[in-house]
């Protein structure tokens, strides 16, 4: 199983594939990067990426983001003065981040950011672009609160080392 956002025309699976380096070197950055394997669905095409993108504490902050952004304790997003939007969760790596859209009736909608590695392979490789390729799904509290359960589950066999 992976963690699966889906809605609407919109999916985003992620699952944690392994450590960066299978054997520890003693530093904490280098011993603690996990690949992560995406595959990502939208009217616009689909596609899968695969790449050292989050350390393992940042994954653990994944699911605690999810959780709070079900339970309603997550800030709903803002767009930025060049008309961007500012993700309420960031990692070292700028490839994955996501924000809250809003909230209705149980319903919470969440932004996924997807930069360098994990944007899609049809936009233009423009070196320094941190753009990101943004996907908008709506879930219900229950979806998300799931989706948080299973990623933690996932993340169960990369421990910090």
């Amino acid at each position: 199983m992976a963690v699966l956002l889906t809605g609407n025309e919109h999916s985003v699976e992620l699952r944690p594939v392994g450590y960066q380096f299978s054997a520890t070197s003693g530093d904490s950055y280098d011993d603690n990067w996990l690949i992560i394997g995406g595959r990502v669905t939208t009217p616009d095409g689909s596609w899968s990426f695969s790449d050292p993108v989050l350390l393992t504490d940042e994954g653990r902050r994944l699911s605690r983001w999810l959780r709070a952004a079900a339970r309603g304790r997550v800030a709903v997003a803002q767009q930025d003065r060049e008309g961007g939007w500012s993700p309420s969760l960031t990692f070292i790596e700028p490839v994955l981040a996501f924000s809250l859209v809003g909230r209705t009736d149980g319903a919470v909608r969440v932004r996924v950011h997807l930069s360098l590695e994990a944007s899609p392979p049809w936009r233009p490789d423009t070196e320094g672009d941190l753009a990101p390729y943004e996907v908008e799904i709506e879930l219900t509290e229950a979806e998300l609160l799931r989706a948080a359960d299973e990623w933690d589950r996932e993340l169960l066999a990369f421990p910090v080392r």
